[in-house]
């Protein structure tokens, strides 16, 4: 299996984004991989981190998710790999809920999206999101 992180999806994940999606909500799972210090794509001097200009584009998505229904779930950092084999671990897992795919679609093209983003670019070496939905896992059955 070949693992691949990016900053943006490619064509055909942007396509299947659009289609309409399962009903109900769906979680997002993060696979965060930042980079050494920032860059920022307009040019600017900064001595932040990777993962600091991330944090100040998680602290203000945080609330932008509550503004569209969702919300954050979890976040933590990874500390070691525990079953199978990677070339490199990524350095943090986050999982967001959003109420739809047209929800996260909405607050991804809002104004505010569209002003954070550039903390996330700019800390990013790349990530995987997993979009999943919960199932019904049942009772624990009595031994």
């Amino acid at each position: 299996m070949e693992v691949e992180n990016r900053v943006l999806p490619n064509q055909e994940q942007m396509q299947g984004f659009m289609e309409p999606g399962p009903d109900g909500p769906i979680y997002m799972v993060n696979l965060l991989k930042y980079k050494d210090v920032a860059e920022y794509e307009d040019g600017r001097e900064t001595a932040l981190t990777g993962r600091e200009a991330y944090q100040v584009y998680a602290v203000a998505v945080a609330d932008l998710l509550v503004e569209f229904g969702g919300g954050m779930i979890f976040g933590g950092e990874v500390s070691r790999l525990m079953l199978g084999e990677v070339e490199d671990l990524w350095d943090e897992v986050a999982i967001a809920m959003y109420p739809s795919r047209k929800a996260m679609l909405e607050m991804m093209m809002s104004p505010t999206m569209q002003e954070i983003g550039q903390h996330r670019a700019a800390g990013l070496a790349g990530q995987l999101n997993i979009e999943t939905t919960a199932i019904d896992m049942g009772a624990p059955k009595k031994a």
